[in-house]
């Protein structure tokens, strides 16, 4: 049988980068076929969070399944919505009884069927139950509808997301970073078949400070005075990455890096 194919948008910023989706999804699906889209996008609206209406719009827009992480309550109309969108997740590792869900298993077009895991590190970041525990308990749970599983682990450190590589190498068919805004070049699959990236990158404005307006986090870091950010406009790119995943075995066999730049 022929290898699955998931495409993971890294993490969507504001207006921008909904463009860049809007227009660059269609050429990437037509160039790789994916089974299954994915996308962060807990700071496509404004920059900071998501709302309900952004979370339909990027539906349409043909994205299956929409991860998060530390902006996800930002904005306050999320929280009845993740209540009852089973497509939209919050990071798996919050305390029980919060809204929303952070794992599920979706079927493709081909029947296929490809759970995804949202995670969320803790250093430099709030305090959460271990996602190390949390994500191979999950994928395990998992593993017992589909040996297809995709895992956004959102996180500060690039240690905390490489160690996580590989404490679920071999059981993850990927393991997939975002947080940073900054897209790694360590695309590899990992000995126990587990394809790996430290962070998929931003979809945005690339001329900025990880989406923000340049001029405004510089008058951040030099006055030391509260500053209101604005999501910048120029360069936008969409990034991200193919991963291409063995049907029967979930093993991966190719990881490819995402970067698109979006034409004036």
């Amino acid at each position: 049988m022929e290898d699955l194919k998931v495409l993971f948008i890294g993490d969507i910023v504001g207006r921008p980068g909904r463009l860049a989706v809007r227009e660059l999804l269609p050429r990437l699906v037509g160039q790789h076929a994916p089974d299954l889209v994915i996308a962060n996008g807990e700071n496509s609206s404004g920059g900071f969070g998501i709302t309900a209406e952004t979370a339909e719009d990027l539906k349409k827009l043909h994205i299956d399944v929409i991860t998060s992480g530390n902006h996800i309550w930002d904005k306050k109309d999320i929280y009845d919505y993740i209540r009852t969108e089973r497509r939209l997740l919050r990071p798996a590792n919050y305390p029980q009884g919060t809204p929303g869900v952070g794992w599920g298993v979706y079927e493709c077009a081909s029947g296929a069927k490809i759970g995804v895991v949202n995670l969320m590190g803790r250093v430099f970041m709030d305090c959460l139950e271990c996602p190390f525990r949390t994500g191979a308990e999950l994928v395990r749970k998992i593993k017992e509808q589909t040996p297809i599983v995709i895992v956004d682990i959102h996180a500060e450190a690039t240690s905390e997301k490489m160690a996580l590589g590989w404490h679920l190498d071999g059981l993850a068919s990927a393991i997939i970073g975002t947080h940073t805004h900054v897209q790694t070049s360590d695309e590899r699959v990992l000995p126990g078949g587990t394809a790996f990236i430290t962070d998929a990158g931003m979809t945005g404005p690339t001329d900025s400070v990880i989406g923000v307006k340049k001029e405004l986090v510089l008058e951040r870091f030099l006055g030391q005075m509260p500053v209101r950010f604005d999501v910048a406009t120029k360069g936008v790119e969409l990034q991200g990455a193919v991963v291409t995943i063995g049907r029967e075995d979930g093993r991966a066999t190719k990881i490819e890096r995402i970067k698109m730049p979006l034409q004036a």
